[in-house]
């Protein structure tokens, strides 16, 4: 709604290909740390900080990040697998060209941060925070994604792609080119007025025909 089908632009895609590795040495992450092609692999990390650290042709494989900080870290290239936790904190981060793959993620805090041709693809997302934060090219697929918050964020060219939204808050959020369609479930606690700039299916209209009802003030009897 609020543009044709034909005029929705696609999601560019992130092409990480990752060079040879190494292996991080052990230790802790640091704060502003510089990590540039390390292979973090089945590592606990919780409750460490990495705070405004980078993340360069990274690889994070089976790691647990429960409250693990790193707010204005930067990733960039790079691959998160499998990552598992909560209350992760990555306030103000940017991730530009990241894959994450079959996260196991509550909790996580991502107010105010920067996602640029990211794919999130397969796991289940526990509320999640990207309050005022800014997505461009993000593709959102075959995940759950329960109760995510989009409060006041930008969305431009993001795809919901066989995944699940159950319980999303939109409320003052800017969209453009924004494709719900081939999602497998739309539910949307708050901003439905908030739409304008996405494209949805007309069966989806139909599941979602209540709740716009209802922020019109029309009673279904």
């Amino acid at each position: 709604m609020g543009q044709s089908a034909a005029a929705v632009k696609k999601a560019r895609r992130p092409e990480v290909r990752l060079p040879a590795l190494r292996e991080f040495g052990g230790g802790e992450l640091a704060p502003d740390g510089d990590y540039d092609g390390v292979e973090f692999r089945g590592l606990d990390l919780a409750g460490q900080d990495g705070g405004g650290a980078l993340f360069l042709d990274c690889a994070v494989t089976g790691c647990g990040v429960s409250e693990t900080r790193l707010s204005r870290a930067r990733f960039v290239d790079s691959v998160l697998t499998e990552p598992r936790g909560v209350g992760t904190e990555l306030v103000e981060a940017s991730l530009r060209d990241v894959e994450v793959v079959d996260a196991r993620l509550g909790g996580v805090q991502l107010h105010g941060s920067v996602l640029e041709r990211v794919v999130v693809r397969g796991g289940k997302l526990d509320y999640l925070n990207l309050r005022k934060a800014r997505l461009k090219d993000v593709v959102f697929e075959g995940c759950v994604l329960v109760e995510p918050d989009f409060g006041q964020a930008s969305l431009e060219r993001v795809e919901f792609v066989g995944c699940v939204l159950k319980g999303a808050d939109f409320s003052g959020v800017r969209m453009k080119d924004v494709d719900l369609r081939d999602a497998a479930e739309v539910d949307i606690l708050r901003g439905i007025d908030c739409l304008a700039g996405a494209v949805i299916s007309a069966a989806q209209l139909m599941d979602l025909a209540p709740v716009f009802a209802a922020q019109v003030g029309v009673r279904v009897d």
